[in-house]
């Protein structure tokens, strides 16, 4: 019995990416005639540079929920690598010596949450939800929950600069996302990230070094959002201590509605990055429409409901085949 025709469809074509790709497109288009100020430079410009820090801890974030994990300390960790980067610019050091240190802030205490998942057998939920209270416990002491402020406009070009009239952070954010999905898509380690959320066990009887793949997502996470939170504070022009508040339901919102699965092994960059898109021309769109902003919240909390419930039909579609 020979085996019946498959349909092409736009998700075989396009991936799981496609369903966002779409919701996008329709938003985009549906902005463009309803306001006359969408189209504009300036709204733009500063479109992509609120994307742009939402989409570099989303990838992050992606990395994470690829191998079956969640991080709910992404937000705590933009905002104590901020504050501190802030405050030590402010105290006189070198601007690239504290870039660096507080990256290296964010890389660590991500070392330590993949260190306590793999080491202690911890839920990620649990690990990631106590380095929140940590991390932001931290900032909010070593500023006295102050606004760290005084910063030279060198370091604010940073952020708010532009190459050829593109956003420097427009940039960043397109070689952050070009280069992870390069990693995820070209590399052994990329592989070696979606056979951990597949199955672990299998992956490590495979001869996948499991725990050391775990604990590099958990650190590439925190190095990210290390970087969102000193661009973060480079465009504000100041460290705000509660910088970050909320963050990390953002990153995961934009990797579930750009086609990532929460059980692990399914998702891309791509589709990250456009999920995070998307919810920042909702919001965009809803501010230059004067659309009340719980109504938004209502409209991205049911966007989220459906990638899950498009996810779970597409899972249950394969499974039958």
């Amino acid at each position: 019995m020979s085996p019946k025709p498959r349909v092409a469809t736009l998700g075989s074509i396009a991936g799981r990416e496609s369903g966002v790709l779409v919701v996008l497109l329709v938003v985009f288009g549906a902005l463009t005639l309803l306001s006359d100020d969408f189209l504009t430079a300036n709204n733009l410009a500063n479109l992509a540079r609120q994307v742009s820090i939402y989409g570099i801890i989303a990838i992050g974030q992606l990395l994470v929920i690829l191998t079956g994990g969640i991080d709910l300390s992404t937000g705590s960790i933009l905002g104590l690598s901020g504050a501190v980067t802030a405050q030590l610019i402010v105290d006189g050091v070198p601007i690239v010596p504290a870039i660096a240190l507080g990256l290296l802030i964010g890389a660590v205490l991500g070392l330590f949450t993949g260190f306590v998942v793999t080491r202690f057998k911890l839920p990620p939920f649990i690990a990631t939800l106590g380095m929140l209270g940590i991390a932001r416990g931290i900032v909010l002491v070593i500023t006295n929950a102050n606004t760290v402020q005084g910063l030279p406009d060198s370091f604010q070009q940073l952020a708010n600069g532009t190459v050829f009239g593109v956003p420097n952070l427009l940039i960043l954010f397109v070689l952050i996302a070009a280069a992870a999905a390069f990693v995820l898509r070209r590399t052994v380690f990329g592989r070696y990230v979606y056979a951990v959320g597949s199955n672990a066990e299998a992956a490590r009887l495979a001869g996948v070094p499991v725990r050391l793949v775990t604990v590099c997502v958990y650190v590439i996470a925190g190095l990210l959002s290390a970087v969102g939170g000193i661009l973060l504070t480079s465009r504000l022009g100041a460290g705000v201590p509660t910088a970050g508040t909320g963050f990390e339901l953002q990153a995961i919102a934009a990797c579930v509605i750009g086609g990532a699965s929460l059980s692990g092994a399914r998702g891309s960059a791509i589709g990250a990055a456009c999920g995070a898109l998307l919810i920042g021309v909702l919001n965009n769109g809803g501010n230059l429409l004067a659309v009340n902003s719980f109504s938004l919240q209502i409209a991205i909390g049911a966007l989220i409901l459906v990638a899950v419930a498009f996810d779970q039909l597409n899972n249950r579609a394969a499974a039958k085949e």
